[in-house]
């Protein structure tokens, strides 16, 4: 690559089953085998019961809103989502889960209208459907022309990376793996026998070092590297110990950028020898409108993370957050008051950085690695 920039569009998770796959043209089975809910329309039922009625059927571009929006004007050079749902017809419900996600194949124009260069699918939902909604899904998925990353037929194919290539003739790499701790079981990895996910059971030094190793193994000289990782409980602001160091770690042996996801709202960004880390994006299109609790953490407000790296060095040359809200099961643009609780809450929770918001009402970074002073205070 050359001296200039890659510019990634970066999301948490996109949940288009349940409810959402619900208002779209191809419904596939309603049923759940939830506590406390029996039937996926319930939830398109509560979203309308706070905001108004959802016009079902919706245009493959609902769920997106603004966000196709922001992707046009950005243009950015790589679309990398985490896709939080299996894509299948399959009725085998994972044994021993709350919660199964599933969007028929039918309903994949919902997917593709983004233009996604890569869906992370090492996550813990990706299984809700068994082995045989994985494959369906990773068939659907390949079908679509899409690229995937963190699971496959087997170890081989779950580990590998996504090659993206960029205008200048480099490569940014994608590389996806889903954590214990985001609530991913162990028998969920993929086996020389099974398919399944590119699985962390720790996060260790050891098993960064292993990471690094494997990201090493399938570099070449002016790629960059991103570990998307699925990793940490859905809710609280806090980005645990083990979860910094490995990041770090990462860091440290020559990745350029850490994606974390799994929580339903946005954790700590940290700048971390210049290199940026996201320990947590938030979720990004779901069916959680209406559903009460955990008010203080505001998961109806999503961002869209525009990541500036530089082509050369990986280094972190800019990052800007779109805040976006949730209403109707679409994305619109969020208030000035969104805006606002947003930058404060990121400024608060991100120790050595400094959250800022332009009059286009966008959100920024500033880091000394971007130019800027540093931060005063913790």
């Amino acid at each position: 690559m050359g001296g200039g920039t890659v510019t990634l569009f970066l999301c948490g998770d996109v949940m288009l089953g349940r409810g959402v796959d619900q208002v779209l043209a191809h419904p596939g089975s309603p049923r759940l085998r939830e506590e406390w809910v029996e039937d996926a329309r319930v939830y398109v039922r509560l979203a309308e019961s706070v905001n108004g009625p959802v016009p079902a059927p919706v245009a493959p571009s609902w769920p997106w809103g603004e966000a196709l929006g922001v992707l046009e004007r950005t243009a950015p050079d790589v679309r990398v989502v985490n896709l939080e749902t299996s894509v299948t017809r399959c009725d085998a419900f994972a044994p021993g889960k709350a919660v199964h996600y599933r969007m028929h194949p039918a309903n994949l124009p919902a997917l593709t209208v983004a233009r996604p260069d890569v869906c992370v699918l090492a996550n813990n939902h990706v299984l809700d459907f068994g082995r045989p909604g994985l494959v369906e899904t990773l068939d659907a998925l390949a079908g679509a022309g899409l690229r995937t990353a963190g699971a496959g037929r087997g170890p081989d194919e779950a580990y590998a990376p996504a090659a993206v290539p960029v205008p200048d003739g480099g490569r940014v790499l994608v590389f996806a793996l889903g954590a214990r701790s985001g609530g991913i079981p162990p028998d969920w990895a993929a086996s020389p026998t099974a398919a399944g996910l590119a699985y962390l059971p720790e996060l260790s030094a050891a098993t960064a070092d292993a990471v690094v190793r494997h990201v090493r193994r399938a570099e070449r000289p002016g790629d960059l590297a991103v570990v998307s990782v699925h990793w940490g409980s859905n809710w609280g602001f806090h980005a645990p110990r083990d979860q910094i160091r490995f990041a770090r770690a990462l860091v440290d042996g020559g990745v350029d950028l850490v994606h974390g996801h799994s929580s339903h709202h946005p954790r700590p960004v940290e700048v971390y020898r210049d290199h940026l880390v996201l320990h947590g994006c938030g979720d990004f299109i779901d069916d959680y409108e209406g559903i009460s609790g955990y008010a203080e953490y505001r998961d109806d407000l999503r961002l869209a993370w525009l990541v500036r790296l530089a082509a050369d060095t990986g280094r972190l040359a800019g990052l800007t957050m779109v805040p976006l809200r949730s209403r109707r099961m679409r994305l619109e643009a969020a208030s000035p008051a969104d805006r606002a609780w947003l930058r404060t809450t990121l400024d608060r929770i991100s120790s050595g950085v400094r959250v800022t918001e332009s009059p286009a009402g966008t959100l920024a970074v500033a880091h000394p690695a971007l130019g800027h002073g540093p931060r005063a205070g913790p």
